[in-house]
């Protein structure tokens, strides 16, 4: 088959590789997927990359991305044979595992290979996975939104997109969303916030209040950014809040404002979608098939690239911009 594999950590035109690799077989409980579109996110590039910590390759060979659409073509023992021909889209192809979806063929545990509805084509099904699981992960993990105030930070990202979508969809009472200019405040209100707030522009915190339509503040925050956001967060929770942060790159140790936290008896989660029981990511799964059979989410694709051009597609990511999921289209290559 052909693949894409990088042997060593560094920048992706110095280290991503293109050749012919052996067809993988699926072992027990394993499906092998035809692949058709391969998803790239942040969290590939910096698994490719070298960053604090990460230095000690895992594999001898990584194949990346954990994202993907495609087709199973072949069982292990204990998978249903019926399986065979079923269109899917994975998640956590590459998590715990040396080969990703950057490649003709992949083999993953049966239940990571979703079945992709008739409704959906093979470019949603590659742009779910990581970022439509983390956004369902950190809205309901800590229980239902209907009838609550729900804060998005980074709206117009891949996970916040999902986010701010699947809040309307489970009965958020009003749903805010911070941007960082004009464009993305395009895209949330695209995705259905009720109200939009360009956090480089604007008094953040009194503005988040004033959209909330309450001063008693919002009662789920999603967060992308959790140490630059403490302060706003911690100004702006509601009394037995909850904070659901899954990231803070610009800040990865943040110093916490305990009392202000400890005043409003607010919650925080710090989730990893990779680190979610298994009964939430199938839950998760379950509940964003429902919403593409009936085709109720949108999805963006910022830019779509050949198998060969997997470096530039990496590039693309890296250069960021909040513009949707970066595809690589693996059949066509």
């Amino acid at each position: 088959m052909k693949a894409a594999w990088f042997e060593r950590r560094g920048p992706a035109r110095d280290v991503l590789k293109i050749g012919a690799m052996e067809d993988p077989e699926p072992g027990p409980g394993e499906v092998r997927v035809a692949i058709a579109v391969s998803g790239v996110n942040p969290s590939d590039v910096k698994g490719r990359g070298i960053r604090r910590g990460n230095a000690q390759m895992p594999f001898a060979r990584i194949i990346p991305h954990q994202d993907g659409a495609g087709i199973i073509d072949k069982v292990g023992t204990g998978v249903a044979p019926s399986r065979v021909g079923e269109r899917v889209w994975l998640y956590m192809s590459q998590y715990g595992r040396p080969f990703g979806t950057a490649a003709e063929y992949t083999v993953v545990p049966a239940e990571r290979a979703v079945r992709l509805p008739a409704a959906a084509d093979f470019s949603v099904g590659a742009s779910l996975g990581v970022p439509a699981m983390t956004a369902h992960y950190a809205l309901f993990s800590d229980g239902p939104v209907s009838g609550k105030s729900v804060l998005v930070h980074g709206a117009a990202g891949a996970v916040g997109f999902y986010a701010v979508q699947l809040a309307r969809w489970g009965g958020a009472r009003h749903v805010v969303a911070t941007v960082s200019g004009e464009e993305q405040a395009g895209q949330a209100m695209l995705a259905g916030a009720d109200a939009v707030i360009d956090y480089k522009r604007e008094n953040v915190a009194e503005r988040i209040l004033s959209a909330a339509a309450t001063r008693a503040g919002v009662e789920r925050i999603i967060e992308v950014s959790f140490g630059a956001n403490i302060a706003v967060d911690a100004a702006v929770i509601a009394r037995g809040g909850t904070i659901a942060a899954y990231g803070s790159d610009a800040v990865p140790e943040p110093v916490l404002p305990f009392h202000a936290f400890s005043q409003k008896d607010a919650r925080l989660r710090m989730l990893l979608i990779y680190q979610a029981p298994q009964s939430a990511r199938e839950t998760a799964a379950r509940e964003i098939n429902a919403l593409l059979e009936v085709k109720a989410l949108k999805h963006r694709v910022a830019a779509r690239f050949r198998l060969d051009e997997i470096a530039a597609a990496h590039e693309a990511v890296e250069a960021g911009g909040g513009r949707g999921k970066v595809l690589v289209d693996v059949a066509s290559s």
